[in-house]
């Protein structure tokens, strides 16, 4: 490993970030709904805390510190690829492609083995559609009916459907969490997900042995027909397939916009304002997201200049000295910007710039860190009582959301893999983009 030569920076400049905490946080604890306050906002007054800081620093040298920070060319390409992943989603879902993936499954699987199917359905939709909270949402009513009609645990399923939807969630390539991860790290898309699959396969496949052995004994079906059409499944199988081929996800996902736009005209489920529709409801239901990358990269820079990164990387570095402590410090980072924020896509964009800077320090593959940052805030967001994907779900059910815990498996075992893996230097592989060898 380099040695080099860090400032101490100034644990003052992290001021702006503990104001974002202590606004998103704050107003969660006191209202007890830890999305009543716009995260744009909370952002955007630490945003104004940061700029009038530092008196040293000219208030136009500072705007123009923000303004750069903000348009970082990852930060605009995470922009664009949010905006197309928002619209490849909403295009596919009206063609009724959930539908048909959701109803195939029901129709092929056995009674005893819904439970599991439950979750291996939504592993397929979570990976396609990119969102966990979508998945969760679009599969909870069938777990509500499947409940009413056996005499399965609603706990049960409902976990068994936040382990399927948080495995895409960390692999899908239109995820927003991996679109930030990669784009932190600035590694391929392809590259990160050969690596994060090798520690997510193996805990979903222990999920589903352990989803197995649960209900074995039990039995059930969901009455009624299930209607599909293999042909609205297609946009999703390709995009997945060129996906994992590593094909640019900028040309993967217009292909699947296109696709699923040409389903969508041979069935007559839209015209082509119909589709101009669909296009502008993804981009609009991305826009809060793209915003806050936007946002919270100009925030970073301006607490990069007023020296806070240097103190965070200074003070963190000074505590590891092995690359498997780096990567251990850097699961430990988004783990608890996760715990704190109650959402794994802050939780990334926050600590991306640091993470990267102490992978560099430590000779940590670019590969590895978007790996260890998008498994430990997936791992750690999947049983969050008071995250999205429980509270969603939890709703749909009218139960506690502590309830489900205890079943949200895949989360737990992704988190262990993701520990194992750190102990372990699993997979191993050439190392890519850094100039250090452990």
């Amino acid at each position: 490993m380099n040695s080099l030569d860090l400032n101490k920076g100034r644990a003052s400049a992290l001021i702006p970030f503990i104001i974002f905490l202590f606004l998103f946080i704050g107003s969660g604890v006191a209202s007890g709904d830890f999305y009543k306050l716009p995260v744009l906002v909370a952002v955007f007054i630490a945003v104004l805390a940061a700029l009038f800081m530092n008196r040293n620093i000219a208030f136009n040298d500072k705007l123009d510190s923000l303004t750069k920070g903000a348009g970082h060319p990852n930060i605009m390409l995470m922009v664009i690829i949010y905006l197309l992943a928002g619209s490849f989603s909403a295009v596919a879902e009206g063609v009724g492609a959930v539908d048909s993936t959701v109803n195939l499954g029901l129709t092929i699987l056995p009674g005893n083995l819904l439970i599991v199917g439950l979750f291996v359905i939504g592993c397929f939709i979570s990976i396609s559609m990119g969102t966990s909270v979508g998945t969760a949402v679009a599969l909870a009513p069938i777990g509500v009916g499947l409940a009413e009609q056996t005499d399965m645990s609603i706990s049960l399923i409902l976990g068994a459907i936040i382990s399927g939807a948080m495995f895409g969630d960390n692999l899908s390539i239109i995820s927003d969490t991996t679109i930030a991860a990669v784009k932190t790290q600035a590694v391929k898309m392809s590259d990160k997900f050969r690596v994060n699959i090798f520690i997510a396969l193996p805990a979903a496949i222990v999920t589903a042995v352990i989803f197995i052995a649960l209900t074995w004994n039990t039995g059930g079906s969901i009455s009624g027909d299930h209607p599909f059409d293999l042909i609205k499944v297609v946009p999703y199988l390709a995009v997945l397939i060129f996906a994992v081929a590593g094909v640019n996800v900028l040309y993967v996902l217009i292909g699947g916009i296109i696709l699923a736009g040409l389903v969508g005209f041979i069935y007559g489920t839209f015209d082509v304002m119909g589709l101009m529709t669909l296009l502008g409801d993804g981009m609009a239901g991305m826009q809060e997201l793209a915003l806050l990358a936007i946002l919270l990269g100009g925030l970073v820079e301006l607490i990069r200049v007023n020296g806070g990164i240097d103190f965070l990387l200074y003070t963190i570095s000074n505590r590891i000295n092995s690359r498997k402590g780096a990567e251990a410090g850097i699961a430990g980072l988004v783990s608890v910007f996760d715990l704190s924020t109650a959402n794994n896509t802050i939780a990334i964009i926050s600590v991306g710039s640091l993470a990267k800077q102490i992978a560099e320090r430590f000779g940590v593959d670019p590969r590895r860190t978007a790996s260890v940052l998008d498994i430990f805030g997936s791992a750690f967001q999947g049983i969050l009582p008071y995250g999205a994907q429980l509270l969603a779900v939890a709703g749909v059910a009218s139960i506690s959301p502590v309830s489900i815990m205890p079943y949200c498996i895949y989360p737990v075992l992704l988190g262990i893999a993701g520990m194992i893996a750190i102990a372990t230097g699993f997979p191993r592989f050439s190392v890519q983009g850094t100039n250090s060898h452990q």
